[in-house]
């Protein structure tokens, strides 16, 4: 007998797991029927994962912490036991604003990410109304993948710009109405902006945080305790993911992932990103732009969480607290992937480090913070966001 799970999605290409554990048969051959619910908007994924609407979901990976603490949400406890992707974003700005770009910068092109942000710290620093920049999600990579890139070139994100929380799917819409000058989103939605010459990427994640954490699975603590669902289920979702990571199965999985009940898109705009080969000029194809399986890629770390939860502090999203900080690891379940998958001969997967090369301890997330010129201090009132 087949059990039954549904599980929530947001329509972009790194839910690829979900989706070839679903139509290639790696649930089936766990003993699952495994039913997929798009959403369009990831406050909709949050809010039927924290009620019970779904049984578990492609989640961001800051999102379930963010729960767990009770911040800009209901305070609901999920678990993390598996890494769906890593990478997979990137930044796109108007055509219009990198037209703007060139003539501040003697006309010429900005080659590489953190030449193209210097560049737009120039404009900014002439501009009378500030810029307006989007991000999926406040509790998200994509939010933090902005702001650092921002910040690194002196520009302060919640001073100097505008920067606004837009769907993934209303991403290229809202460029194209001049509603947002600019975006951090996932795939593929900033080649979607290029193919319809309307913006241009700048600024891939892996330029900015390689190999960064992207999209867990999350579920309650009750359904990872129900080995009858959680173990099967993880078990596909790794063999999805393997799969996915295959050169030779990229052509298929563009295919999957353009059928209207999923991305709806052209298949080459997905199959660019999963070969990473995005429409950016001047940077060189990057293999791990988009990866799913390879490096220990699934393995969660209460190290990546404490990373995470660094971030939102940064970003005056909540105070250090050592409390927090204990909840906040505590949300990544490493002890339960081990159980459910054999460990590797070994770990490749290398420090958290940023494109900067400013590397991540999580012994000491005060420490690594004062490394930071720009931050935003925290509110109370950022509880209540």
């Amino acid at each position: 007998m087949r059990r039954n799970i549904t599980a929530g999605f947001v329509p972009l290409v790194d839910a690829a797991p979900l989706i070839a554990a679903a139509e290639r048969g790696f649930a089936e051959a766990e003993g699952l029927r495994l039913r997929l619910v798009k959403q369009n908007s990831w406050a909709s994924l949050r809010d039927h994962l924290l009620l019970g609407h779904i049984d578990c979901a492609q989640a961001l990976a800051p999102l379930p912490i963010a729960a767990a603490l009770g911040i800009g949400q209901v305070k609901v406890t999920t678990a993390v036991p598996f890494v769906l992707s890593r990478g997979g974003n990137a930044i796109t700005l108007s055509t219009r604003l990198c037209d703007e770009i060139r003539r501040g910068n003697a006309g010429t092109t900005p080659v590489g990410a953190r030449a193209w942000a210097e560049a737009l710290a120039r404009v900014v620093r002439d501009r009378d109304e500030p810029l307006t920049l989007a991000m999926v999600y406040p509790f998200s990579g994509h939010n933090f993948e902005l702001r650092y890139w921002l910040a690194a070139a002196g520009i302060h994100p919640d001073r100097d710009v505008r920067v606004v929380a837009v769907p993934p799917p209303l991403m290229v819409d809202s460029l194209r109405a001049g509603h947002v000058d600019g975006f951090c989103v996932g795939e593929p939605w900033n080649s979607l902006a290029a193919a319809m010459d309307i913006g241009e990427i700048v600024a891939r994640k892996s330029d900015i945080f390689p190999r960064g954490i992207e999209k867990v699975l999350a579920m309650p603590e009750a359904m990872l305790a129900d080995q009858t669902k959680s173990k099967p289920l993880i078990r596909a979702l790794f063999a999805a993911a393997f799969w996915c990571d295959r050169a030779e199965n990229r052509g298929e999985l563009a295919e999957l992932l353009a059928m209207p009940k999923y991305l709806d898109i052209d298949p080459v705009l997905s199959l660019q990103a999963l070969r990473g080969s995005l429409p950016v000029a001047g940077m060189p194809t990057d293999p791990d732009f988009l990866f799913f399986s390879r490096y220990d890629a699934n393995r969660p770390r209460a190290e990546e969480a404490l990373w995470l939860y660094a971030q939102m502090r940064r970003w005056g999203q909540l105070p250090v607290d050592r409390v927090d900080e204990a909840a906040a690891r505590a949300v990544y379940r490493p002890d339960a992937y081990a159980r459910i998958i054999d460990p590797p001969d070994s770990d490749d997967f290398e420090v958290i480090t940023a494109g900067d090369d400013i590397a991540f301890d999580g012994s000491s997330v005060i420490e690594y913070l004062r490394r930071f010129e720009l931050s935003t201090p925290f509110e109370e009132t950022a509880r209540a966001v």
